[in-house]
């Protein structure tokens, strides 16, 4: 009998996911809980083991799709419940059809396509939309279409921008007491302990209700092969600074080789970034939506500044402040990083 699998609730809110990877193909015989299909959801991918065994009989949703929880993916043991079975085809010495669903030679005929010209990169050979759609484009460059991770940034950074008022504050740091291969996690712990008095910049929009948050969770951005990701540190007040580096490291090595779990990426309450030497003289970031404001450092170089009446060298770099102006006000979040300049300027 056919077993149709379908994507599953994989928790925390989740309503739909992105077919990352197929790790099997139809005609296939697979065992209970062989890898079967690799979900992208929220910065992070998932395996699926097989809930069945038997023969791939249906791949029903391509790679590269994004769907709701409860989607038909994949027929295994059989043809879906209701299908007739598929009739082989009778012996012709026509050219095979080119594989497509008919929404795709849909399209394919309104932009003049022909499908027997095309080579398909969906499961086994079939031809996708973004194939029919590209080869109706022009010649003008590579046509790759947003998935996974760089899809999942450009809905999110879309729909801040599109949501949040975002006004930004900067204000030049001197870092000479700060250990700078330390940089990070020190930044952590400033930020820290000056949300204490700031709460506002630690709270959540929601609805017509701002809710201020007890936990200091804080977000990190790491840059990626595959894009931009934002792993969270955990209860950044009351850990000290090594605690925090040895987070922030590892982190940052599973974000680089995809190895998080997906409560590894949830639940940041506010965001630090610091791109090093390649962070130019200081940023206007985005806030990390839902959050309400993030900290990013410029980079920090020997500048010329004056110190009792006389130009000195100082390790100088600009803390950038971006916040939602509809829950912060601009003096408050200036007071904010000024409270957190302090610390980093303070002698230890």
């Amino acid at each position: 009998m056919a077993y149709e699998f379908k994507l599953p609730d994989l928790g925390e809110g989740l309503t739909e996911g992105e077919i990352s990877r197929w790790l099997v193909s139809e005609g296939q015989e697979i065992a209970e809980d062989d890898p079967l299909v690799e979900i992208q959801t929220d910065k992070t991918t998932v395996e699926i083991p097989s809930p069945a065994a038997g023969t791939v009989s249906r791949i029903l949703v391509e790679e590269g799709k994004v769907v709701p929880v409860g989607t038909v993916l994949v027929v295994i043991g059989g043809e879906r419940d209701g299908d007739q079975p598929v009739q082989p085809p009778a012996p012709t010495t026509a050219e095979p059809r080119a594989r497509a669903t008919p929404v795709v030679r849909k399209i394919a005929q309104e932009l003049g396509v022909d499908l027997e010209s095309l080579e398909g990169t969906g499961p086994q050979g079939r031809i996708t939309e973004e194939d029919v759609r590209r080869a109706a484009g022009t010649d003008e460059g590579r046509r790759e279409p947003l998935r996974g991770v760089r899809r999942l940034i450009a809905e999110h950074m879309a729909r801040a921008h599109r949501e949040v008022p975002p006004v930004t504050w900067v204000e030049e740091c001197d870092f000479s007491h700060v250990d700078l291969e330390l940089l990070v996690p020190t930044v952590l712990k400033a930020c820290a302990q000056s949300l204490h008095e700031f709460p506002e910049l630690n709270a959540r929009l929601d609805g017509d209700a701002i809710v201020y948050l007890e936990r200091y969770d804080l977000g990190i951005a790491v840059q990626t092969d595959q894009g931009l990701v934002v792993p969270v540190v955990r209860g950044c007040d009351s850990r000290s600074v090594d605690e925090l580096r040895a987070d922030v490291e590892r982190l940052a090595e599973g974000a680089r080789n995809g190895s998080l779990k997906p409560e590894e990426l949830r639940g940041s309450t506010f965001t630090v970034t610091s791109a090093g030497k390649l962070a130019g003289l200081l940023q206007t970031p985005i806030v990390n939506y839902p959050e309400v404001a993030i900290l990013s450092i410029g980079r920090i170089a020997d500048r010329p500044v004056v110190r009792d009446g006389e130009i000195v060298a100082a390790k100088i770099g600009y803390v950038s402040l971006t916040f939602d102006h509809r829950v912060v006000d601009g003096a408050r979040a200036a007071e904010f990083g000024l409270a957190v300049i302090r610390l980093l300027e303070a002698e230890t």
